[in-house]
């Protein structure tokens, strides 16, 4: 079954599929400059939680081994303008951080243990690539856990795009779908167009119909009146940031999703890695929500599609914990009280 590949990591520099052009055309940029791998990010480029930690960490690994830093003190002094270059592109996808930390304290613990700069570089860069490795394996962990919820036939609905293209593995919401798929179950997926930057319609759609899978593509505004029908069986989105208490931010648009479930007692799941999480905020109120350029909302793809007039453009919203059936993570499913079984699923204990 076809698996997009978003990112990659080549002798020639990180090889990204550009999402902006999707389904248009297929191209691929190559970078050799962290710079390029910030603006890449914050451009959108490449996007989707796990994979913009894939990126930030692929990033400093570039920054790193091309620095023209002489000795360990002079990439010391370096290596945190890196990595500030890179937090400062997207904020509410906490991957990002999740990724730079882990970065930061490789780069730490190879600069006690050793001055040879060569060795260092060489290091970040099998970190990076350690990183995507892991992302992969995480995918298809979740995927596993998440199939066992997914109905034998019938109707699933997600948001956004949580495939492939988000992840650089198999993709979480869609890692789901697509392992159940492949299981037998005969699923056909709703896939709201996501409003303004269209991840449904041209990067969700594109991946179902290139896997096989059975879709059908909805405007966001008829969400109400597909979950009324009694044909959806389950809904999974992914997620950016997932508070201590399970409050979780997604793409605008999945907080009155969750809500509509609720009234149509359709199952609302979460499909996220542990590196998601986010346990010192206490809930979704504390999650810094991201706003972009109103020109997205009154253009699409550099066509006015409305007046000279204000556009907001909160890129994420928060979805209460109450509203969620159940979390999927590479470890396990987490269930209500959140503020447990979270903690739980960190500490890497076992959840029934």
């Amino acid at each position: 079954m076809y698996v997009a590949q978003p990112i990659e990591w080549t002798d020639r520099g990180v090889v990204m599929l550009d999402q902006r052009r999707l389904p248009g055309e297929e191209i691929s940029h190559t970078y050799t400059d962290y710079r390029e791998v910030a603006r890449a990010i914050r451009e959108m480029v490449i996007r989707g939680a796990p994979a913009i930690g894939v990126a930030a960490a692929m990033g400093v690994a570039l920054g790193v081994l091309h620095s023209s830093a002489k000795s360990v003190e002079e990439l010391r002094a370096e290596f945190p303008q890196i990595c500030e270059v890179i937090a400062k592109t997207r904020p509410t996808a906490v991957d990002l951080f999740w990724a730079l930390e882990r970065m930061k304290a490789r780069f730490v613990e190879l600069t006690r243990q050793s001055s040879d700069l060569t060795k260092i570089r060489q290091a970040l860069v099998a970190e990076a690539q350690q990183i995507h490795l892991e992302k992969k394996a995480t995918d298809e962990a979740i995927g596993r856990y998440g199939a066992e919820f997914m109905p034998r036939e019938g109707q699933v609905m997600t948001q956004c795009n949580a495939g492939a293209l988000a992840t650089g593995g198999i993709g979480t919401a869609l890692g789901v779908i697509r392992v159940a798929f492949e299981q037998g179950k005969k699923i056909h997926v709703l896939v709201p167009e996501t409003r303004p930057y269209l991840q449904g319609a041209r990067l969700t759609a594109w991946e179902l119909h290139r896997g096989g899978i059975p879709l059908t593509l909805i405007t966001d505004n008829m969400v109400g009146h597909f979950l009324k029908s009694g044909k959806v069986g389950a809904i999974v989105t992914g997620a950016d940031r997932i508070a201590a208490n399970g409050d979780t931010a997604n793409k605008i648009g999945t907080y009155q999703m969750a809500v509509l479930a609720r009234e149509n007692n359709v199952p609302f799941y979460i499909a996220a890695p542990i590196s998601t999480f986010d346990l010192s905020i206490p809930n979704g109120d504390h999650i810094p929500i991201e706003e972009r350029s109103a020109a997205e909302v009154t253009h699409i793809q550099g066509v006015r599609i409305a007046p000279d007039v204000p556009a907001a453009h909160p890129a994420f919203d928060v979805t209460p914990a109450r509203y969620i059936a159940a979390i999927f993570t590479e470890r396990g499913v987490a269930r209500s009280p959140y503020t447990q079984s979270l903690r739980d699923l960190a500490s890497e204990k076992a959840i029934a």
